[in-house]
């Protein structure tokens, strides 16, 4: 058993991709096709269609498995199940089909399906994230450029960059769920051939047959040619919007380690939970850690699907198809999981504004440094000679504050340098305050929040519940 199935993704996940809803799709795609080709003129008697509805969710996976062992195919072992089940409907299961057509088919409803579980999860994260944004929009903290101190922003601007890839990844996952198309009816290098001959040679059925089964599937379109398979270039597609998310996934968990490291913002931590089997004084950020190894299997996984996509010679190989069992459902498992940590971590995040205010305060007379600069042109002086003088007193306070614990004196430095004689310095430093640095982070987490998220997750479904093993 793969550990995503066993102990990281939502049941709602892995009910999606297990055996159970597979097979039920193939036999729902079999109805599908035997009452279109009874409504576009096939004789096929109601009681064969009566006899399929009445036992498509009774599937004797054991006498499957009898069948696969003795004939080794597996679209044929259950085609003969169904066939015992159903028995008035035996002539006629599969009928004109090829294995493509359950099998490609219910993997486009499968996958479907889970992009939209996907979304709901990504809905779930960008409200909890919002919800901290909107918290704490206006709570000022040290930016970090090449991981060094830079000037200022705020807690809530900078959740709102991790939210800004989970928007993003939302429209991208949406617009593969809504582009989706089946394959329909084929045949077996997709020229329709065996359904031509069905009907006939009637040309007007056979279009009316590829629409009504993906009609009566729930799906509006169908890909409009194909060999035997739908393009697998499809799974690529969608594989790399799935590490589009392990993407944003990782960057908001990596920033949380650090964060977690400075004593900022924390995950959350249960009363009884362990952070070290050794040091019991510890409080890792496994959950952080764990999205980031998630992630990292997540995003490897589309250069397999692109792989194969460039690997199919002419109208089918089967090369995929072992290939495709494995990565396709890991793919959705892993980002599932992924999610489902991160609206954990996010509804339970620990906000240290007391560190965050020394942190500030310990760097802040450095922010205050541009602006001293103009208000020493102002007075008259040279900026590239002020500039130097800023310099040399900002690396020595630097060198005090790492190596001795020094107070940040920088301003009053400044202030009793003969360079900034007549400037008012030692004035700006008593009123100093954090919020003077900030720019437009507080309105612009608002404006974020108000004109892109809210619409975004507008009539998102709430995702449904999921255990993380912490």
């Amino acid at each position: 058993m793969s550990p995503l199935g066993t102990r990281y993704a939502s049941p709602a996940m892995q009910r999606l991709w297990g055996a159970a809803r597979r097979i039920g799709l193939w036999r729902r795609l079999w109805i599908a096709l035997a009452e279109a080709e009874r409504e576009l003129g096939l004789a096929i008697p109601a009681e064969a269609i009566a006899q399929m509805r009445a036992t498509a969710d009774d599937v004797d996976f054991a006498k499957a498995a009898e069948y696969e062992a003795r004939i080794r195919h597996d679209v044929m072992a259950h085609v003969h199940a169904f066939g015992d089940a159903a028995p008035a409907a035996r002539p006629f299961i599969h009928l004109g089909a090829t294995s493509a057509f359950v099998t490609d088919n219910a993997d486009l409803l499968v996958m479907r399906e889970s992009l939209r579980l996907v979304e709901t999860r990504l809905g779930a994260a960008l409200r909890l994230l919002g919800d901290v944004a909107a918290r704490h929009r206006a709570l000022p903290t040290l930016a970090y450029t090449h991981l060094q101190p830079a000037q200022l922003t705020t807690v809530g601007k900078r959740v709102a960059l991790w939210m800004q890839g989970f928007a993003a990844d939302l429209e991208e996952i949406r617009h593969r769920a809504s582009s989706l198309a089946l394959l329909g009816c084929k045949g077996t290098t997709g020229t329709q051939a065996s359904f031509l001959d069905l009907f006939g040679g009637d040309h007007d059925k056979v279009r009316r047959l590829d629409r009504l089964v993906a009609e009566k599937m729930g799906v509006p379109r169908v890909v409009p040619i194909s060999g035997q398979t739908y393009p697998r270039k499809v799974d690529a597609q969608v594989l790399s919007a799935l590490a589009g998310v392990a993407q944003s996934a990782a960057k908001f968990a990596n920033d949380l380690r650090l964060l977690q490291h400075l004593g900022e913002v924390l995950e959350p931590f249960e009363a009884d939970q362990v952070g070290s089997s050794a040091m019991a004084y510890k409080r890792n950020p496994m959950r952080a850690e764990r999205i980031v190894s998630l992630a990292r299997f997540a995003m490897h996984l589309p250069s397999d699907t692109e792989e194969t996509a460039a690997q199919q010679w002419f109208e089918r190989t089967l090369d995929d198809s072992a290939n495709r069992r494995l990565v396709l459902p890991e793919a959705f498992l892993a980002v599932d999981a992924i999610l489902v940590l991160v609206a954990d971590v996010a509804r339970g995040l620990e906000v240290r504004e007391a560190v965050i205010g020394r942190h500030v305060a310990r760097e802040l007379p450095f922010m205050a440094t541009e602006r001293c600069l103009m208000l020493g042109v102002k007075a008259g002086g040279d900026r590239q000679a002020l500039h130097e003088v800023v310099r040399h007193h900002s690396l020595a306070v630097a060198k005090a504050v790492a190596e001795q614990d020094a107070p940040n004196d920088l301003l009053e430095r400044l202030a009793a340098d003969p360079a900034f004689r007549g400037v008012a310095v030692a004035a700006m430093a008593r009123t100093l305050t954090a919020a003077e640095f900030v720019g437009r982070a507080p309105e612009q987490v608002d404006e974020f929040l108000r004109d892109v998220v809210e619409p975004l997750v507008r009539g998102v479904p709430e995702a449904p519940p999921a255990e993380v093993t912490v």
